[in-house]
Order: C-alpha cells, then sequence, then structure tokens
C-alpha cells in the first residue's frame, strides 16, 4: 500500500479550506477531503486476468452566498493553488445560481460514537500476490466439480479515510478497510447450461471464505442444471437476501427518502403511524451496526450516524432525513447523507438497512412451504414503479418447493406484483441474516405472490 495521509493532515487540509473559503466571501462552507486505495484482481472464463490498483485523493468543497450554494472539487490536494482554484469555482457557481430558501445552514458539531470492526491493518498491509492466492482457492473449490465453469468474479482490498469540516465548527475524520470475493458460475451437462449463479463474501476486517464461495457457487449452479416448467399461479415465495436486496432498493428504499416523500414521490406521505407491512417486519437503518458494510461514524455531512427504527412491526415510524430534507420538515437529520467521494454534494441514502430477523431456522422456514419457490437472482428490479411500487421481474434460476423440499430448478420465472403488498404478506422471517450491499436480512416467506411459468 502508498503511505496514506494521517488523521491530522486530513482535518487540517478540510479546515484550512473552510477557513479560506469564509475568507473569500463565504457564509457557510463545508470541505470533505477523501483518499481511497484498492487493489482488485479480476477473473474471466476461469482465469485470473487482471491486477489494478487505484489510487485517488481528492477534496470538495460546498459553500452558500445568500443561501446560493456552489460546489467545486479537485484531485490536486497537495497544491494551496488548486484548492483556491476550487474555492473560487465553487463561490462563482454560487453567485450564478438562484437562491435556496429551503436553506438553512450546515450541521452543528455533535460527539460521535465510536465505531467497531470497519478497519483492519491487516487488510491495508494486503498485496497483489495475497489476493491472487484468495482468488485461486475461490477458483479452485468452485472447479472441483468438472461440470462448473467460474465465468467472471475477483477479490479486493480496499480502505477510504474522509475528513470533513464545516464553518459552525464541525470536524471529522474516519476510515476504514473492506475485503470481498465474488463469483459467478455457470454448470453445462450434454447441451444444457444453467443461467448465471453467484456468490460473494465481505468483510470489514481479514476474515473471507474464498472456499466458502466458490463452493456455494458451484452448488448452487450445479443444482439448476435439471429443470421443468412451472405453472402460472399465486404462490409463496422464500426471497434470499440477494431478491430482497434488488426489490427493496428500487422500491421500499426509494420510499422512505425523505427527499422523495418531499417532493410528492413516495406513497408513504402522510403515512407515518400507519401500517405498511406485516406486524413481522421491522426496519432499522443503522449506520453504527457492527462490522457492517456501510459503517461509520458520520454520514456525508458530518452528522453522526445512527439507529434509526423505519418500520416497527408493520407500522411506518420514521423516514430518512440528511441536513436539508430534515431542516425543511422541522426535524433532525437522521444521519442519512451519502456522497460518491469528494465528487458530489451530498443525497440521501440508506446506510446498513437492516430487517430484524426472527428465530424460524432457513430450513425450518423451507419446512413451512408445501408449494412455492426458493428465489435467489432477480433480473428487471430496476424497472419497478418506485411511486406505486408495482414490480415485474425475472427469477432466473428460481428453485420450485414441494412438501418442504427443492424439488427442481425452473427457468425464466415471471414474478409481477406490489412490493408493499409482499412487505404486508411477510408470514415468517427467519433468522439466518447476512448482508448484500446495504441491505442486511434474513430470508423472509411470502404468502401469495403472482408467479407467471412459460
Amino acid at each position: 500500500m502508498v503511505a496514506v495521509l494521517k488523521k491530522e493532515e486530513m482535518l487540517s487540509l478540510a479546515e484550512k479550506a473552510v477557513k479560506a473559503a469564509q475568507q473569500k466571501g463565504a457564509e457557510d462552507a463545508e470541505a470533505y477531503v477523501y483518499e481511497g486505495q484498492a487493489t482488485n484482481i479480476g477473473i474471466e472464463r476461469g482465469q485470473i486476468t487482471k491486477n489494478s490498483r487505484i489510487i485517488d485523493r481528492g477534496l470538495g468543497i460546498r459553500v452558500a452566498v445568500k443561501r446560493a450554494i456552489g460546489f467545486a472539487y479537485t484531485n490536486t490536494v497537495e497544491k494551496q493553488t488548486a484548492i483556491n482554484d476550487i474555492i473560487d469555482k465553487a463561490l462563482k457557481a454560487a453567485g450564478a445560481s438562484n437562491p435556496d430558501w429551503d436553506w438553512r445552514g450546515l450541521p452543528e458539531k455533535k460527539a460521535y460514537a465510536t465505531t467497531e470492526n470497519t478497519f483492519d491493518q491487516g487488510i491495508l498491509e494486503l498485496g497483489s500476490e495475497d489476493l491472487v492466492n484468495v482468488a485461486s482457492i475461490m477458483l479452485d473449490s468452485a472447479s472441483a466439480d468438472k461440470c462448473v465453469f467460474p465465468i467472471e468474479g475477483g477479490c479486493g482490498a480496499a480502505y477510504v479515510a474522509n475528513a470533513l469540516a464545516n464553518s459552525n465548527g464541525l470536524a471529522g475524520f474516519d476510515r476504514g478497510t473492506i475485503i470481498e470475493c465474488s463469483l459467478a458460475t455457470v454448470a453445462k451437462k450434454k447441451n444444457s447450461v444453467t443461467p448465471v449463479c453467484f456468490e460473494f463474501n465481505a468483510n470489514r476486517n481479514y476474515k473471507v471464505d474464498p472456499e466458502w464461495v466458490g463452493k456455494e457457487a458451484a452448488r448452487l449452479a450445479v443444482s439448476a442444471l435439471d429443470t421443468k416448467q412451472i405453472e402460472t399461479k399465486n404462490m409463496k415465495l422464500i426471497l434470499t437476501q440477494f431478491a430482497l436486496q434488488e426489490l427493496l432498493y428500487f422500491t421500499l428504499v426509494n420510499a422512505v427518502k425523505a427527499d422523495n416523500v418531499q417532493r410528492n414521490q413516495s406513497p408513504f406521505k402522510g403515512k407515518i403511524g400507519a401500517e405498511v407491512a406485516s406486524e413481522n417486519v421491522t426496519f432499522y437503518d443503522d449506520g453504527l451496526v457492527r462490522g457492517g458494510l456501510r459503517t461509520s461514524a458520520f454520514d456525508g455531512e458530518g452528522v453522526p450516524h445512527q439507529k434509526t427504527l423505519v418500520v416497527e412491526k408493520g407500522v411506518l415510524r420514521s423516514f430518512l432525513y440528511d441536513h436539508y430534507a430534515a431542516k425543511k420538515d422541522g426535524v433532525e437529520s437522521t444521519g442519512n447523507a451519502s456522497r460518491a467521494g469528494y465528487l458530489s454534494t451530498p443525497g440521501i441514502e440508506p446506510s446498513n438497512f437492516r430487517l430484524m430477523p426472527g428465530t424460524t431456522s432457513a430450513d425450518e422456514l423451507m419446512s413451512e412451504v408445501d408449494e412455492g419457490l426458493l428465489v435467489y437472482y432477480l433480473q428487471g428490479a430496476h424497472s419497478s414503479n418506485p411511486v406505486s411500487g408495482e414490480f415485474s421481474v425475472v427469477a432466473t434460476p428460481a428453485w420450485k418447493i414441494k412438501k418442504g423440499e427443492i424439488a427442481h430448478c425452473s427457468r425464466g420465472v415471471m414474478l409481477a406484483g406490489n412490493i408493499f403488498e409482499v412487505l404486508k404478506n411477510v408470514s415468517v422471517v427467519a433468522n439466518n441474516e447476512r448482508q448484500v450491499g446495504q441491505l442486511i436480512s434474513p430470508w423472509i416467506l411470502v404468502e401469495n405472490v403472482r408467479v407467471i411459468g412459460k
């Protein structure tokens, strides 16, 4: 790894940029300093093919003058002239913008909680040869079955640090690491080729299991070899974390973002306290989950991360706010400002969006299904209607369940419905939670979903 900037260096850079912006006329000023380093090993057609190293540092400046907002950024943080230049550009952008009468300034300084299991020096010190070894173990595990072919995947290790300061005296620094490995496979038998099956493992500490990833990606592909068609009817679904993450991100997650509510683009407007899901469903957003993939001390504006109850036993309790949206509604930010490094101003996103687990094991959940589908992967969830919640997606592959056991695989199965009706029909929540993207969730059992067979 290339030497990283120290905490003191990053904070000093941010604070000096804020002071310089104020001296040039900014009434509100915010500086966001970012450093990222990543090493990635790529896999294509069963071979390790790529080895890349990315190092990025930058500074983003946001200013307000008479409630008009301007933003600019640079990846040249070593030269004061470059920093002065983007301050001037941000101020010029503010001067060319109309006042935003909803602007209520920047967040105030607050204390930060201590995060746990988000940084591992061992990941920071990993080299390409270490990651090649991880990738090789994964490939060897998947290729033990001769009918399985790894088609793409890889592994990577990354370090990210950010420092943020603003004109209200706020100053914060956070750093973290992550390591991940993933593999997509198909299986071939005579003239039959399965759809792509995928598995991954990611952790903030140096604890990944490439052997399990390879074996599981291979097992799923083999289980998808022998397929049968299914009839069109309403039936029970077991949705895994992959399927849930796809469905929820483009529907429920958008519905609980406060800016969408304020723009009348959420079906939940005016429904705080209303029943929006089954009593088995409780969602929190928690930016402080121990070892969470999106855990950090503060959000993209320097507001402390926290645990926010969104849905409690089916009842809508809160929306997700950044500072700007919170001030419009006269409430406190929930710490959900997110930004793409130093390249953008903040927007609202979940941190670790958690569906609270039940007490039922995955095997017990399966045993409760006399007839239904086990759904791992979905295609087309991005085309779901975020306002109405309507979706029409392809489950490929999906596994037919009969009398509590997997009977066979089915391809090209369509699922159609409304995510908010799906959430109301959740009858059982399992206990096998894991994190996929922003979502931490177990499997769930949903009643009465329209399944369209070929």
